[in-house]
């Protein structure tokens, strides 16, 4: 994956990546005392973000089209399902314009679910915080460590995630093992 990557962002164009990413997942009745921890470790705070992200179906993996005001991609990954830290190797392309992509997706696929959701966006160096509101499921917290240019390692990323958990008070019995997607098939 890594090659594909450097072969397409020849000329610096960074709108194709791949990302190694290991992440937690945790229902959360606390996002305003993570909001405020973020603050005082002074978190970059991106912004608030309304994202429908549409699930298209595959036979492996989980594909999916991001629609919001910051965030904008057509998003490829493939993971175990586990409630603790897990490791994604992520297809990530940026979309300026959608121009019928929806449609085409959606025709030649079919839509396997939509999840709609009010998400704030911050950041810790390497690490992404995503606060989230989900229609239909509740609040969860989401902890990434990324590593975009492939020189942190995933022991690393597992650290930088654990570290945000305990900082958190995340509880074990708290942590998702599944998508948004997955949860919302379910009911």
């Amino acid at each position: 994956l890594r090659k594909l990557y450097k072969i397409l962002i020849k000329n610096n164009n960074k709108i194709y990546m791949v990302i190694t990413n290991i992440e937690i997942k945790a229902r959360s009745s606390n996002n305003s005392e993570i909001r405020e921890l973020l603050i005082s470790k002074n978190a970059k705070f991106i912004g608030k973000d309304h994202q429908t992200d549409v699930y298209f179906n595959l036979n492996r993996g989980r594909f999916k089209l991001r629609k919001g005001n910051i965030e904008h991609s057509l998003i490829f990954y493939d993971r175990e399902d586990k409630a603790e830290a897990k490791k994604s190797e992520v297809l990530l392309f940026k979309l300026i314009e959608e121009d019928g992509l929806e449609q085409l997706l959606t025709d030649s696929l079919g839509i396997l679910v939509v999840v709609d959701k009010e998400r704030e966006i911050y950041f810790i160096d390497n690490v992404k915080f995503h606060l989230d509101n989900v229609s239909g499921l509740g609040e969860f917290v989401e902890i990434e460590a990324i590593d975009s240019e492939g020189n942190i390692g995933t022991e690393e990323l597992r650290k930088q995630c654990g570290f945000y958990k305990n900082l958190f008070g995340i509880r074990d019995e708290d942590l998702v093992a599944q998508s948004y997607s997955d949860l919302l098939l379910k009911k």
